[in-house]
Formats: structure tokens, C-alpha cells, sequence
């Protein structure tokens, strides 16, 4: 399965120019724990970052920063966003996802637009979905074999 077939397509998108505290309200608006921010080439939404819940947390309200001056932008961290193309495997999405030690990544088109996201939460129902058939293996192995041989 390809993983633009498991991602979520309604991403909520902020722009590096967005405050702290407009990008808190749409979290809370849209029950989320993160934004993408994007910047708009031609038309496209190019994603440049993502700004988790706990990234406020952590760098605007604990040092005490005023979050309805502090921008998205002020918070990115530079070359750390990792992108996944949709017509990657959700395998291949999940070894990119471990290996970089993220939770949450943008999909995008070959052209590098954002086409949605993927989370653990995406994944887990349809990993679940396929241990539970892994499991059930064994007894359906035994079942048929009983019919068999008789």
C-alpha cells in the first residue's frame, strides 16, 4: 500500500509569518497538535516546517516569549524537515519515520508540494489491521490442513 493512500489530505497549513498564538488557535480549532508551514510557489503549497504543540511548549512558552509576536517562522528549525513522496510504501515510510525520529511528516508530489501528512496515527490501524491477519495465520494454516487431510 502506497502511503498517500493511508495519509490525512486535510492538512491545517500556517505560513512562516503566522503568530504563535493564531497558530495555537487553529491547533485548537481543527483538535490537532500540529501545523505545516508552507510556503506558496505557483499555486502550491510547499511545506518548509511543521510546529508541533509541543514546540510552543518548549521554545516560546517556557523561556516566557510572547507568543502573539513570535512568528512560525522564528521557531523552524532550519534543514530538519523531512518529506516523504506518497508514492513511497507505508514500510518504507515507517523505516523513514524511525530513522529520523519523527512522528508526523508531510506528503508530498513528486514536485515537492504538500499533498497531506502522515502520523503514527495513521499507521497504526493499518499495521494493526495487518498483525491481526499474521496472526490469524496459524490457525487458518491449521483449519485447512484439518479439511485436507481428513
Amino acid at each position: 500500500m502506497l502511503i498517500s493512500d493511508v495519509c490525512n489530505r486535510n492538512v491545517v497549513c500556517a505560513t512562516r509569518e503566522t503568530t504563535i498564538s493564531d497558530a495555537a488557535s487553529l491547533m485548537r480549532h481543527h483538535h490537532i497538535g500540529d501545523v505545516v508551514v508552507v510556503d506558496q510557489l505557483e499555486g502550491d503549497r510547499m511545506p518548509v516546517g511543521i510546529v508541533t504543540d509541543r514546540d510552543i511548549v518548549v521554545e516560546v512558552v517556557a523561556p516566557g516569549l510572547d507568543a502573539k509576536v513570535i512568528t512560525l517562522g522564528d521557531v523552524l528549525l532550519s534543514g530538519r524537515l523531512v518529506t516523504v513522496e506518497g508514492r513511497e510504501s507505508c514500510p518504507d515510510t515507517i523505516r523513514l519515520m524511525s530513522a529520523k525520529g519523527v512522528h508526523r511528516m508531510p506528503v508530498v508530489t513528486e514536485g515537492g508540494a504538500l499533498a497531506g501528512i502522515v502520523s503514527i496515527d495513521d499507521l497504526l490501524p493499518h499495521l494493526a489491521t495487518q498483525l491481526s491477519e499474521l496472526a490469524e495465520l496459524g490457525a487458518r494454516a491449521r483449519q485447512r490442513e484439518t479439511q485436507t487431510r481428513k
